[in-house]
């Protein structure tokens, strides 16, 4: 296969997982149509015949195909904006190599690149208006709400922060949208804080927006998209803490918008960061994951060489305090049958993690291996020194797993022997007080199952429950919330996840489900019915995000585009809307929201914030925060 004929392949079976058929083609093809295939974000879907794929190969492809250590993998690359792209080649980090492209061959790059259509230039971007007067002051009174990722991962925001409990949802109204510009998907968790919402965006701006009006405060500009969750620090100069595509981590003053410190957490090509850094006592505690699964779907790579790892990061000074790796030894280098592989690999970490002071250690877990033979630090929740990094005690929830991208083709000798199943920990443990002074860690998993853990007895399972079927895509996939003994788990279960993986529909339980926290037992469940029709092929049932709690409810976008709400005691619908369709932007770009996956909503001083739009892996797009208060 071509060079360009494989990232065509790539692209179709992971960020869209199309198509499932049952007849494989064979020659390492992947499932269904690569060159023709209907997309989830109306973008070119024939890579390969696009004049840019010349220029990259000639000039782009010896550093971005995985040759060199510290050059972002092109999968990084083409989750970029164009105007992101070319601004790199023309003053960016890439200006010595762009000043050989001319100013057409640049928008050709970035066209072959993004799959954006550049015929008539680089997409039009209007950002939000600056604010001006009072709106452009931070109010330091207003509390930060220190719950949710990188804090709290219970996700339960008490009315003393949040202003909000399920008594109001039923009352809330939108107040204003804006439209992150030329942007598919919208996944970074805002943080709310002295009366403003900082949240990431797809071209890797970070905006600092009043909360009544959508102005901006600031914006600063990353490298990459920003897709963790944005970390609010308050103290005597507030800062805020998040990641992008590429591995980099930054500290940004929260009220200026100045960069503090920055670095890149790994120098592998692959390696990107998906989970939001916690913040505890003056470190950052930071997973780092990658997507090293993409680029071994091409048979002529030496699969795999990342290992997942969390890092301690000092937050004054960005400087390494230690380091976690899941897998202790390097991979080593193994021939057979005239094939190069490395094992043992993988094991992401990409799950916010769990700060338990009490006991100086925190909770986080890992992912499958990439290649053979699978080892025990796959699919693990680990409990780890927060002074040392030590290893204090790891529990295997499933062995046997190792997947890549590879294993959605037929014949393809770079998937591993196991073939999956790909059920990682993508969702934060929840630390839960049960009573009598005990506690519970409560872990979800991509199977559908939540396990009750003794943090006090080296992880021994105290209870398991099976609340969904579980797939690829989840089961519970990113984020389950508590308040009190009462545990939400939001289960995706959605029946085609075309990857040709046959999944049993009567099996599937997608909706909002609630789980006592000191026996397991279920308490009730609200099964969602298929509300989408024909006309949305790529809509499903089911929540994959991050679900958020607040005093009688949990709110919960959904992949079908709407948030709902459910009462805590029994599970009642309390408050719906529709996201997935138009909106009326403040910053005058066209917006519309689609499925919701990844970050869940943040709620602060009466105020509701949430992302719709997440158009990867055959799910709908859009680009819209949404921001609700009750009604006036």
């Amino acid at each position: 296969m071509t060079r360009t004929r494989i990232f065509g392949v790539i692209f179709a079976s992971l960020a869209l997982f199309s198509c499932g058929q049952t007849d494989k083609p064979q020659g390492g093809e992947a499932l269904g149509s690569t060159d023709e295939f209907a997309t989830s974000d109306g973008l070119i879907a024939d890579r390969a015949s696009l004049p840019g794929a010349k220029i990259y190969v000639e000039n782009c492809a010896s550093c971005h195909d995985g040759d060199v250590a510290k050059a972002p993998h092109f999968q990084w690359l083409e989750m970029m904006s164009p105007a992101s792209v070319v601004a790199a080649l023309n003053g960016g980090v890439m200006a010595e190599q762009g000043a050989m492209l001319s100013d057409d061959e640049k928008l050709r790059v970035a066209e072959y690149i993004t799959r954006v259509d550049l015929s008539d230039g680089l997409p039009q971007a209007q950002y939000a208006a600056s604010c001006q007067g009072p709106a452009a002051r931070f109010d330091r009174s207003k509390e930060v709400v220190n719950v949710g990722w990188g804090h709290d991962t219970r996700r339960f925001v008490p009315d003393s922060l949040g202003g909000l409990s399920g008594d109001d949802l039923g009352n809330l109204e939108l107040r204003w949208a804006y439209a992150f510009p030329n942007a598919t998907k919208a996944r970074s968790q805002p943080a709310i804080g002295f009366g403003a919402a900082f949240v990431g965006s797809d071209d890797g701006t970070v905006y600092a927006f009043d909360l009544e009006s959508g102005c901006a405060r600031w914006t600063f500009k990353a490298s990459a998209e920003v897709r963790t969750g944005i970390v609010l620090v308050d103290g005597q100069q507030p800062m805020l803490y998040f990641g992008d595509l590429t591995s980099k981590l930054y500290a940004v003053n929260a009220l200026t918008g100045e960069l503090e410190w920055s670095r890149r957490m790994d120098d592998h090509p692959s390696a990107t960061l998906t989970a939001t850094p916690a913040f505890h006592d003056g470190t950052l505690y930071v997973p780092v994951s990658s997507l090293e699964v993409v680029p071994a779907a091409d048979p002529s790579y030496e699969c795999c060489t990342f290992r997942g790892h969390l890092d301690a990061v000092d937050v004054r000074t960005g400087e390494l305090k230690w380091q976690f790796w899941a897998i202790s030894e390097e991979p080593e280098r193994i021939e057979k049958n005239g094939r190069v592989s490395y094992a043992p690999s993988g094991a992401p970490m990409w799950v916010s993690p769990t700060i338990d002071a009490k006991r100086g250690v925190l909770y986080s877990g890992t992912g499958e291996n990439y290649s053979s033979p699978a080892d025990g630090n796959s699919d693990s929740i680990f409990a780890i020194d927060l002074n040392t990094g030590r290893r204090v005690w790891q529990r295997q929830t499933i062995s046997g797993d190792a997947w890549n991208v590879a294993c959605m083709m037929a014949d393809n000798p770079n998937c591993p022997e196991e073939r999956g199943p790909d059920f990682d920990h993508s969702s934060s443990p929840l630390l839960i007080d049960v009573g009598d002074g005990k506690q519970v860690l409560a872990v979800g998993h991509k199977n559908g199952i939540v396990y009750g853990l003794d943090p006090d007895d080296g992880g021994s399972l105290l209870w398991e429950t099976t609340v969904g079927r579980g797939s690829i895509q989840g089961g519970v996939h990113w984020g389950m919330a508590a308040e009190g003994t009462t545990i939400y788990v939001p289960i995706n279960d959605m029946n085609n996840t075309r990857n040709g993986e046959p999944l049993d529909p009567e099996l599937a339980r997608p909706g909002m489900h609630a789980v006592d926290a000191r026996t397991g037992r279920k308490l009730w469940s609200e099964v969602q019915s298929n509300v989408c029709g024909e006309a949305r092929p790529f809509c499903d049932p089911g929540i994959s995000a991050a679900v958020t709690a607040v005093p009688g409810a949990v709110i919960a976008g959904h992949m079908d585009g709407w948030i709902r709400a459910y009462d805590r005691r029994t599970g009642r619908r309390l408050w719906e809307f529709d996201s997935a369709r138009p909106f009326d932007a403040v910053n005058g770009m066209p917006a519309r929201g689609g499925s919701m996956s990844g970050p869940g909503a943040a709620v602060g001083d009466g105020y509701l914030v949430i992302n719709s739009g997440y158009g990867l892996y055959s799910h709908e797009a859009g680009n819209v925060l949404l921001v609700f208060a009750p009604k006036r």
